[in-house]
């Protein structure tokens, strides 16, 4: 089973990038992430055309996340955050999928630092973690995939001193990722790369992507049970070429 995520930067300007994918990778499930489209804006048919069934949450010009599914109907387990500091923001979804829950969800980025955007971004960090031991605890085979505005370490960061100031790469940040992941949480896509020079993410300025100058902020985590089944995590860097294409790129993992 192939289970991806994505941001893809605006759900209708990027149609025809993000359908393209589809038809080229066929990952089983995926969580999208800044959607920037009002709930009866998602582009619901042309998804279902591409074989996929759909949950959403979005939201008007901002945030916006959703789950699809070409492996049975994702039955809505969660919108949004238990004790979200701003539930007017679309930035969390959860589903039961053909035996696996998987939280789709689109940490704040936080900018500018220190400030009430940062705040915001560390209460939100605080419930997930707090939501995510519960998932934990209850044993069940989950999947946490999406966009974490997280440089976990200086290896996921090009010249990580230029981003000291930055919210992506705070301390605070850094260490609410690790506490997270300190539950028992596997990193997938670090733990197949653990030496390597893998991002994510890479800027429409100063000619990022050819200069490889990106960030490694996309993330999906594996609770425990599913580590077994673990086979493959990769980054669908193609993609992030493509014409009109959204600053990430797909990443996804495979299991058994």
């Amino acid at each position: 089973m192939k289970i991806a995520t994505y941001n893809v930067n605006g759900v209708n300007g990027r149609l025809p990038v993000l359908l393209r994918w589809l038809e080229q990778s066929r990952p089983d499930i995926v969580c999208l992430q800044e959607l920037k489209a009002s709930s009866e804006k998602f582009p619901e048919a042309a998804i279902a055309a591409a074989g996929y069934e759909a949950i959403w949450h979005g939201q008007k010009s901002w945030n916006g996340v959703a789950i699809l599914s070409r492996v049975g109907t994702p039955v809505e387990t969660r919108r949004g955050l238990p004790g979200d500091p701003d539930p007017s923001q679309s930035r969390y979804i959860e589903a039961a999928v053909n035996g696996l829950l998987i939280g789709g969800l689109y940490l704040p980025n936080g900018n500018p630092k220190p400030g009430p955007k940062f705040d915001y971004k560390l209460a939100w960090f605080e419930r997930l973690i707090e939501h995510a031991a519960e998932l934990i605890g209850c044993g069940a085979p989950v999947v946490l995939a999406g966009d974490y505005n997280v440089m976990p370490t200086d290896r996921d960061v090009y010249k990580p001193e230029r981003w000291l100031d930055d919210a992506l790469f705070a301390p605070e940040a850094r260490d609410a990722y690790a506490r997270l992941l300190a539950q028992g949480w596997t990193d997938a896509l670090r733990t197949k790369h653990p030496d390597e020079t893998i991002y994510t993410f890479w800027d429409y300025f100063r000619n990022a992507f050819n200069r490889n100058a990106g960030l490694r902020i996309d993330h999906l985590l594996l609770s425990p049970s599913l580590v077994p089944r673990f086979k493959r995590a990769e980054v669908d860097r193609e993609v992030r070429s493509w014409e009109k294409t959204s600053d990430h790129a797909p990443v996804w993992i495979e299991l058994a």
